[in-house]
């Protein structure tokens, strides 16, 4: 671990002023996504360059690694009723049940919720809730109409995607199920999107490996927990939520054996971080709860390709363990002068160590 000022570690130290009108509310461009802007960073010379994404592979060297997270977000935002009158509106926080048999979940209700409480959802879906936990989520039963072979394929039908709530106020709607999706996903299970990964197309991964720039996939399931508020005053009482991820032999193979790797958005890192100098083995799911910020020596990564990120927030702190405290905010300002576009659907930051 290396030296890391005190004012470092106090949460107030990670705020900036960002106007609401750089917030972005939809992608740079539906359709060629890589037309977003791209700030790129080089650590060892101290230089700023403005380009466009699908400029990208001009930064990266040749026979390098880009890592993405190949996760995949599933309609999870349900709004129903009471079973005795009322509105209600759920959140899964996953697809599948926990060991107690129940989907956890969020449940937003004017009244209190208790055990045994009835919804019903479009489709005559019925959930009960079945356990209250300590962490403010719920446990569910749900009793699906007879057409559907399971939860994902109910949702998929008529819930709607969970965009963050700077987005429009979180309503979603159809544009989304295309735009808040990365190209590549392939494992469902996350409940927001690995948002660096949405300025990928089909064209711009081509051209990468025209540029002989290798691509692997790892897979981290973000929850909520990712975009959990720091709620402590020093970095040092924060607990950071857990998550599981997964590598197959392919793509573990050419992690291991690269030299030069960059990571496409903080859940990439987090996995590479996390299983750098250790024996995983391929395909096993291993949890995480690493927090990355400055002081925290970051080994596995030559860079990282990521969004600008929320004041105060983990996301910014693990930016900050890339080139410092200073310098983020520093770029952060920059960004705000330039008027780029911040957070999900915004502009792309690389950093090149």
């Amino acid at each position: 671990m290396t030296y890391i000022p005190d004012e470092d570690l106090f949460l107030h130290a990670y705020h900036y002023d960002l106007p609401p009108e750089l917030i972005a509310q939809r992608p740079v461009d539906g359709i060629d996504r890589h037309q977003s802007r791209l700030m790129v960073y080089d650590v060892k010379t101290d230089t700023v360059t403005h380009d466009h994404f699908f400029n990208l592979p001009k930064y990266l060297p040749e026979n390098s690694l880009i890592v993405f997270n190949q996760s995949k977000v599933f309609p999870s935002r349900l709004l129903g009723n009471k079973a005795s009158g009322g509105k209600a509106e759920l959140f899964f926080l996953s697809h599948e049940k926990n060991g107690e048999g129940f989907y956890p979940c969020l449940l937003k209700t004017r009244s209190k919720k208790s055990i045994g409480d009835e919804f019903i959802f479009a489709d005559g879906l019925k959930v009960q809730v079945g356990s209250l936990n300590n962490d403010g989520t719920f446990g569910v039963k749900a009793d699906l109409p007879s057409q559907y072979e399971n939860l994902l394929s109910y949702l998929e039908k008529n819930a709607l995607i969970p965009i963050p709530p700077y987005i429009r106020k979180g309503e979603s709607d159809d544009e989304d199920k295309k735009n808040y999706q990365t190209v590549y996903s392939k494992e469902t299970g996350s409940v927001a999107a690995p948002t660096a990964g949405l300025h990928f197309t089909n064209e711009l991964l081509g051209k990468l490996k025209d540029h002989k720039i290798d691509q692997a996939f790892v897979t981290l399931h973000v929850g909520l927990g990712t975009f959990k508020p720091v709620t402590v005053d020093h970095l040092k009482d924060h607990v950071m939520h857990s998550e599981e991820y997964f590598v197959d032999s392919e793509n573990l193979n050419k992690i291991q054996r690269s030299k030069n790797i960059f990571a496409v958005g903080t859940t990439s890192l987090r996995v590479l971080e996390s299983s750098y100098g250790k024996d995983i083995k391929a395909g096993e799911h291993y949890k995480t709860q690493i927090f990355l910020h400055p002081g925290i020596d970051v080994k596995s990564v030559s860079g990282l390709i990521t969004n600008f990120h929320l004041p105060e927030s983990t996301l910014l702190m693990l930016v900050s363990a890339l080139v410092g405290r200073k310098k983020t905010l520093e770029l952060y300002e920059l960004a705000v002068k330039e008027r780029y576009r911040f957070f999900s659907y915004g502009d792309a930051m690389l950093i090149l160590r």
